[in-house]
């Protein structure tokens, strides 16, 4: 089975956000949800599904971005 960096979708309360992607785009993520699930169409997690998940992923992996957001709470902390 292929290994995908996205693994669990889970429920949590959302908050909506509406976005506009290239039709590419679209194509690719309905795709990636026949491919999380196992690939079967019946069933796949929607686009819309994914874009949370998948940023969380992205914005986690992202290790410059933790450094400075480490740097602008220690800051912050420092100030007060």
């Amino acid at each position: 089975m292929t290994r995908l960096k996205l693994s669990d979708i889970s429920d949590e309360k959302p908050v909506r956000l509406s976005i506009e992607t290239p039709a590419r785009l679209h194509r690719r993520l309905v795709d990636y949800g026949i491919v999380l699930n196992g690939g079967v169409t019946k069933d796949a997690p929607q686009p819309a599904a994914l874009v949370a998940p998948m940023l969380e992923r992205f914005i986690a992996s992202d290790r410059e971005f933790s450094k400075a957001r480490r740097r602008a709470r220690s800051a912050e902390n420092s100030s007060t």
